[in-house]
């Protein structure tokens, strides 16, 4: 049988070693913007606005909200570069998935399940030399829907045919798998190591 293995990506496949309102700080303080909770508080507010009803480009947007509210000279899109490097130099992967994943994906198809603009996710699969491990990657802005929504799910079985699909992912996304007709492992970074186990579970 062939099976389709799918992962989410954020606290999944790449796991955050900083807050984001630490990588926030990084990301103005190199811009010379003092980084005070009102600051603060904009970006997060206008990027969870604007990524939550899939606005193009939220990044960009909380960034120029900063900008503008701190009477800043930093270009917007200068800062949402030094935030993309933050943001990927603030994740990890665990030791033991590259080796794992190649050992899956010797029998099976395998794939990321993520919310996000696309370039984005990709780009931490590509700062962690995962990229090449996965058959396809899809994100919830290039379907127009974020997880559970079925969307993603229909993509997915689209670009990777199989007779059996299964999702390793937190609650929201099993929920989603589940609906899709998808095998649900539901993992949270609270349980027990997900590579360590991994082999067992599929």
């Amino acid at each position: 049988m062939t099976e389709a293995l799918c992962f989410a990506l954020d606290e999944v496949l790449v796991h955050r070693t900083r807050s984001d309102a630490a990588v926030l700080r990084e990301t103005l303080s190199a811009h010379d913007i003092d980084p005070t909770e009102q600051l603060l508080g904009t970006a997060t507010d206008t990027f969870r606005e604007a990524f939550e009803t899939l606005e193009p480009q939220p990044y960009q947007q909380s960034m120029a909200a900063v900008a503008e509210l701190a009477d800043a000279a930093a270009d917007p899109e200068d800062m949402v570069e030094t935030l993309r490097a933050e943001t990927y130099a603030a994740t990890t992967v665990p030791d033991a998935a590259p080796e794992t994943l190649a050992g899956l994906g010797a029998d099976n198809r395998l794939a990321v399940l993520t919310d996000g603009p696309r370039e984005w996710q990709v780009g931490k699969l590509d700062h962690h030399g995962l990229r090449e491990q996965f058959d396809a990657v899809v994100a919830s802005y290039e379907v127009g829907s974020h997880k559970p929504d079925a969307a993603p799910f229909d993509r997915l079985r689209e670009q990777v045919p199989a007779e059996e699909y299964v999702m390793v992912g937190d609650e929201t996304d099993v929920a989603g798998a589940r609906a899709a007709g998808f095998v649900p492992i539901e993992y949270t970074t609270e349980g027990p190591d997900l590579w360590a186990t991994v082999d067992a579970l599929l």
